[in-house]
C-alpha cells in the first residue's frame, strides 16, 4: 500500500481507537465527522458478536460519537455473511446473543437444532454446559464448526472472562475439530467489510490498537496500516513481531485534518 494521501476508503477498530471504557478518545468525534462531511466511506469495525449495530451506534452515541448503524460492521455480520456466501438459505445451530442470530436471521438463514448446516459459536455471557454439549454432538453429525473471533478472553469490571476462544477450544477438544474463525486476525472480515463500502484494498487503510489482530490482519489483506497508541500496544509489543504498520501514532487525533500531524509518524521498516 502506498502513501496515506492514497488511500479513500477507512478501515477502524473501536475499543483503544475511538473508545475507551465508553469515553471517545481524543480526535475520534472529529474524525468521524471528517469522513461524514466528505462522504468519505468508512466503517467501525469490532470483533464483539454480542450486539447489534443499532446498539452498538447507540453505546457509541453514549460516548459522544455518532455513527450511524450501517456503518458499524461486527464479527457477527462478517460470519453471516461468509455464511451466506458458502450456503444461501442455510440453517444454524447458535451459541450467541441477539448480534449474531439477529445477522444470521438477515442473512436468512434458520435457526435450529436438528441437522443444522453450520454450528456458529460467538460471544456471549450465558454459555451452558447444555448448549456446548448440543454443539459437541452437532458437530460431530457433521455440522460445519464457525467461530465469530478467536479471543479467548474478555474484559470486565471485575476481571477477565472466559470469551468466545476459549468455548471454541473446548468444542474444538471434545469433537477433534477446528473452526473456521471468520474475524480478526482473519483477513476475511476485512474483505466483506471492504465488500460492504465497495472498498479496494489499493486504496483502504486501517487503523488499529493491535498488532496481533489489526495490523496483522491488515497487512494480510493488503491495506495501508496506521496503529494507533491509545490501546494495548506499546513500543515492547511491537517489537515483538516481525512486521510493521506502515504508519505508528499517538491516536486518530492526528488524522483529523484541522490539526499538524506529530513528528512521531514512524514510517514501516517493512
Amino acid at each position: 500500500m502506498g502513501a496515506r494521501e492514497d488511500v479513500e476508503c477507512w478501515l477502524t477498530d473501536m475499543d483503544g481507537v475511538l473508545v475507551h471504557e465508553n469515553h471517545a478518545l481524543p480526535g475520534a468525534a472529529e474524525l468521524i465527522q471528517q469522513w461524514q462531511d466528505e462522504g468519505t466511506p468508512y466503517l467501525v469495525l469490532t470483533n464483539n458478536s454480542i450486539f447489534t449495530p443499532r446498539d452498538l451506534a447507540a453505546r457509541l452515541r453514549a460516548s459522544g460519537l455518532h455513527v450511524p448503524e450501517e456503518r458499524i460492521w461486527t464479527s457477527a455480520l462478517a460470519t453471516a455473511d461468509f455464511c451466506r456466501s458458502q450456503m444461501p438459505g442455510g440453517s444454524a445451530f447458535v451459541i450467541g446473543e441477539a448480534g449474531m442470530t439477529t445477522a444470521l436471521h438477515e442473512a436468512g438463514f434458520i435457526m435450529t437444532e436438528t441437522n443444522p448446516d453450520y454450528v456458529v459459536v460467538g460471544e456471549t455471557r450465558n454459555y451452558s454446559f447444555d448448549s456446548i454439549t448440543k454443539a459437541v454432538r452437532l458437530i460431530l453429525g457433521g455440522a460445519r464448526f464457525i467461530v465469530t473471533n478467536p479471543d479467548a478472553t474478555g474484559p470486565s469490571a471485575d476481571g477477565v472472562l472466559p470469551a468466545t476462544g476459549a468455548i471454541a477450544a473446548m468444542i474444538s477438544k471434545a469433537t477433534n475439530k477446528e473452526p473456521y474463525v471468520v474475524g480478526k486476525p482473519n483477513p476475511m472480515m476485512f474483505r466483506s467489510a471492504m465488500n460492504r463500502i465497495g472498498a479496494h484494498s489499493e486504496n483502504t487503510a486501517m487503523i488499529g490498537d493491535r498488532m496481533d489482530t489489526d495490523i496483522m490482519a491488515g497487512i494480510e489483506a493488503g491495506l495501508h496500516t496506521i496503529l494507533v497508541m491509545t490501546g494495548i500496544s506499546d513500543q515492547a509489543e511491537i517489537d515483538r513481531y516481525p512486521f510493521r504498520p506502515n504508519e505508528i501514532l499517538a491516536g486518530v487525533h492526528e488524522l483529523v485534518r484541522n490539526e499538524p500531524v506529530e513528528s512521531d509518524v514512524v514510517p514501516s521498516e517493512a
